[in-house]
C-alpha cells in the first residue's frame, strides 16, 4: 500500500514542532539555512523545490519528499518537471556510484600490493 503522504507530512511537521519545543536553537538554525538560500532568490522557489526533491531522493528522506513535493506543487512545479529533476538525481546517483567504484579498484590495488 502506498504511503498517505499528506498524513505523513503532517506527522513530520508535528515531530519537527516537538523538536522545536525541546531544542528551539536547532530548529531556528535549520530554518536559517533555508532562509539564507531564499534571500537572493536567483533560482526561484520552484527550482529550489525541484532541487530539494532531487536531494531528498539522493539522501532517501521520506519526510523531505513529503514536505517538498507539497511545496513544489504550490510553487507551480508540474509532474513532468518533477520527473525531470528526479531523472537528474538518478543520473547523479548512478554517476556517483561509478566514480566511487574507482575507489574500490584503488583499494584492491593497494591491498594486492601488500598481500602478495
Amino acid at each position: 500500500m502506498m504511503l498517505d503522504w499528506e498524513a505523513y507530512r503532517r506527522e513530520v511537521l508535528a515531530g519537527v514542532g516537538e523538536i522545536a519545543h525541546l531544542s528551539p536553537d536547532t530548529v531556528r538554525g535549520y530554518a536559517a539555512l533555508g532562509a539564507a538560500g531564499q534571500k537572493a532568490d536567483l533560482l526561484g522557489a520552484k527550482v529550489r523545490e525541484l532541487i530539494a526533491l532531487a536531494v531528498a531522493v539522493t539522501v532517501r528522506c521520506d519526510g523531505c519528499i513529503a514536505v517538498h513535493v507539497n511545496a513544489a506543487i504550490r510553487h507551480g512545479a508540474t509532474r513532468e518537471e518533477i520527473a525531470e529533476a528526479l531523472g537528474v538525481a538518478t543520473a547523479i546517483n548512478a554517476g556517483a556510484a561509478l566514480v566511487f567504484s574507482t575507489r574500490v579498484m584503488d583499494a584492491y590495488s593497494a591491498n594486492e600490493k601488500t598481500t602478495t
